[in-house]
């Protein structure tokens, strides 16, 4: 019998993922998580054939949280799920070790394709990612400078982004201020934006979700 975990803040989208598996997989066991908290819970007790996970999940750092699941159980399949903007977060999630980046805008069959690869140990990647991968391949011109950021700098930016404050980013991460402050100014030069309100701006232009 197949376990999966549902990870997602919003109820009605774990009902509905859960019916649409219970319908492909007669026999299986769907437990869910509404955040990290309760998802590392459930990993400590369970071992699970697939699980699926958004990416935005409020008090949850989800590339942190994928790094625990691919550290505590190596072989876990993750597969993302969001409305972000695939051009901006699958590459970032597909190199922490996700299996897979799926709109929540996918088509029923699509979504069912996609679980039905990553069940496989397969990477499941959408046509449109797909030809990003091929344009990556054959030209950096276009970049987008948001992948010049690590794993911690891009986190700091979304925080930052919500109009946190340095003192909340420090707290919402558990790190020092003065370490928050050498993050910022690293962004800042990486980005070449001097203030908040440029930040923001390039956020917008590459469809960045605060």
């Amino acid at each position: 019998m197949k376990r999966f975990l549902l990870i997602d803040d919003h109820s009605i989208v774990r009902s509905g993922i859960s019916f649409l598996l219970s319908q492909v997989y007669s026999q299986c066991e769907i437990d869910e998580a509404e955040n990290g908290e309760i998802a590392v819970q459930q990993i400590k007790t369970h071992q699970y054939d697939f699980i699926l996970m958004d990416i935005q999940i409020p008090g949850t750092n989800t590339l942190d949280l994928l790094d625990y699941i691919l550290t505590v159980k190596p072989q876990s399949k993750v597969l993302m799920f969001s409305m972000n903007s695939e051009a901006v977060y699958a590459k970032r999630y597909l190199k922490a070790g996700a299996k897979g980046f799926l709109s929540k805008d996918a088509p029923v069959e699509e979504i069912k394709k996609a679980i039905n690869l990553v069940l496989n140990n397969k990477k499941y990647y959408s046509e449109a990612m797909l030809e990003s991968l091929i344009e990556d391949d054959s030209s950096r011109q276009n970049e987008n400078p948001f992948e010049k950021l690590s794993e911690r700098e891009f986190a700091i930016t979304n925080l930052l982004l919500k109009g946190m404050t340095l003192t909340e980013v420090s707290a919402a991460l558990n790190i020092q201020m003065s370490t928050t402050g050498t993050h910022k100014a690293r962004i800042f030069e990486k980005l070449n934006v001097k203030n908040i309100l440029q930040l923001s701006e390039l956020a917008k232009l590459y469809q960045i979700n605060s």
